[in-house]
């Protein structure tokens, strides 16, 4: 696959349509969003955001491999008042062109400064959409847990009888976990909220992400070897983060300017050869 560890300077539609079928294992990407980054990228108007976006993901849904993933992160834009549907018209189209909607993580920007507005205040947080081709995708979860926490140290040394079974909630809104299951363990698994600093050190770029949020996903849909793809790659953060994890990349992006950046960014980075 000549295509692998490339920084690709063009429209991704077209730069893919050379790609093979089935060929990348994980799409990891922020495109502009809805009249955001208008000097950057030139904007996309909300009204057109579902019809700009659908080719380019007809391309993704042709390229990624049946136990493939993509992650979109995207967000709404307020217009008129009040929140454009563009995020939500965009998942129903994606639907029937084929894609499964599978998950969707939230990423808590932990930093986010102060802010309102007459009718609403500051977002602090951006969706992260998982699709997949099929049901059965890979998944390596364990790469992915925590430690345990301080709760180990109350919850768990005082259970009740209630915590040492499956047992319905008193709600009625289905069955609680057994908590005994913890007792002993040293890690735990996440849940879809990815609490996570915005990215303070990058200033090249106007949409720049941490490298903490492609990395996450990275080793929770890939393993050391597999192909990450980043078609909007801006100054090169998935690329970065694939390569240090031991990754394939490819990254395409449509201004000249951000390809030599990311590739001044990725030639100063040693690769890692597995996940430790």
């Amino acid at each position: 696959m000549d295509f692998v560890d490339q920084i690709i300077c063009g429209d991704c539609e077209q730069v893919l349509a050379e790609f093979p079928d089935n060929s990348i294992d994980l799409i990891f990407t922020s495109p502009p969003y809805a009249d955001q980054r208008v000097g950057t990228y030139g904007g996309i108007r909300p009204a057109e955001y579902v019809e700009w976006f659908l080719p380019k993901a007809a391309q993704f849904l042709r390229v990624l491999k049946p136990t493939g993933t993509f992650v979109l992160n995207i967000k709404e834009r307020v217009v008129n008042g009040e929140r454009h549907t563009y995020v939500i018209e965009l998942i129903l189209h994606m639907r029937q062109q084929g894609w499964l909607w599978t998950e969707e993580f939230i990423w808590h920007k932990k930093n986010s400064y102060p802010g309102k507005w007459p009718n609403r205040f500051r977002d602090a947080w951006e969706r992260l959409l998982q699709f997949n081709k099929s049901r059965q995708f890979t998944m390596y979860q364990e790469a992915v847990m925590l430690p345990v926490g301080d709760w180990a140290e109350t919850r768990l040394t005082h259970l009740s009888e209630t915590d040492k079974r499956r047992d319905e909630s008193r709600a009625e809104s289905g069955f609680g976990k057994k908590i005994s299951n913890w007792v002993g363990r040293d890690k735990v698994y996440p849940d879809n909220v990815l609490h996570m600093a915005t990215e303070c050190s990058n200033r090249n770029h106007s949409a720049a992400f941490p490298i903490d949020l492609p990395s996450w996903f990275i080793k929770l849909f890939t393993a050391p070897g597999d192909v990450v793809l980043d078609p909007f790659l801006g100054s090169g953060t998935t690329a970065l983060a694939a390569k240090q994890l031991g990754r394939r990349y490819v990254g395409i992006d449509i201004k000249q300017e951000y390809c030599d950046l990311a590739r001044t960014r990725i030639v100063q980075i040693p690769p890692r050869l597995f996940e430790l």
